[in-house]
């Protein structure tokens, strides 16, 4: 099948201290994604508002609060209360991804992986996706997965995908609970399992995932009825045994 149905890359997180809607890259060539429009023009109070907020946390991140140089780093990214400067966004993530901040250490990895105001480095990508998913940062987790999957910054390596799909999956990220579904279907890291490939893909599409041409077009063209009613049961029992794969 060589992994048709894998979904790769989640991309760069800019939330100021709440963990943000996180889109997989896939998601933008999906015809059922509603394209965001264009946002609305901001009030006086608004920009003033911003600009007080920008000044506020600019003075922790120059203390040296590793939170707020990480939120720093997005409101420069995103332009909130100041001109958007993504170098200037990329240089605040380094104070706090070097202080162990998760979050601005996925988001620099993520720089670096696009090489956007750095030269593209997939090495340092990994070095610093691989420090936030240590700390069980979800979307760096997947995101190693994808790159031990795919030989980026690292030698291919199946089982290595397969360990941080999981990690990521047993924390509801529905991306890896479909990748980990795929790996299984190949075989690819695992013994070759079309029933806990499927049971992973219904999870994935518990978590709003669109599997329904892995299943449709592949798993359920190799599996018989009573395989899909025993994978059906699995995914019941996963969730039940762990709640956590399902985000509510």
């Amino acid at each position: 099948m060589k992994h048709l149905f894998l979904v790769m890359m989640v991309g760069v997180l800019v939330g100021c201290g709440k963990k943000p809607t996180e889109q997989s890259v896939s998601d933008q060539e999906r015809p059922d994604v509603i394209k965001p429009s264009k946002p609305p023009v901001k009030t006086e109070a608004q920009i003033e508002a911003e600009s007080k907020a920008f000044d506020e946390i600019k003075a922790k991140a120059e203390a040296g609060d590793a939170e707020s140089q990480s939120n720093l780093g997005a409101m420069y990214l995103q332009g909130t209360g100041v001109e958007k400067n993504h170098k200037e966004a990329v240089k605040w993530w380094l104070k706090a991804a070097e202080q162990g901040n998760a979050q601005a250490q996925y988001n620099l990895g993520f720089t670096y992986y696009k090489g956007t105001e750095v030269q593209q480095d997939y090495e340092e990508a990994m070095k610093w996706w691989r420090k936030a998913a240590e700390q069980g940062f979800v979307s760096a987790q997947h995101n190693l997965g994808v790159m031990y999957e795919k030989g980026q910054g690292v030698l291919g390596d199946y089982r290595e995908a397969v360990k941080w799909y999981r990690k990521a999956a047993e924390q509801g990220d529905a991306s890896a609970q479909n990748n980990l579904g795929v790996m299984y279907a190949d075989g690819a890291g695992v013994l070759q399992d079309y029933v806990t490939a499927y049971a992973w893909a219904n999870v994935a599409e518990a978590n709003g995932n669109d599997v329904k041409k892995f299943k449709s077009e592949f798993l359920e063209m190799k599996m018989t009825p009573e395989q899909i009613a025993e994978a059906e049961v699995l995914a019941k029992e996963m969730i039940k045994k762990n709640p956590k794969l399902i985000n509510e």
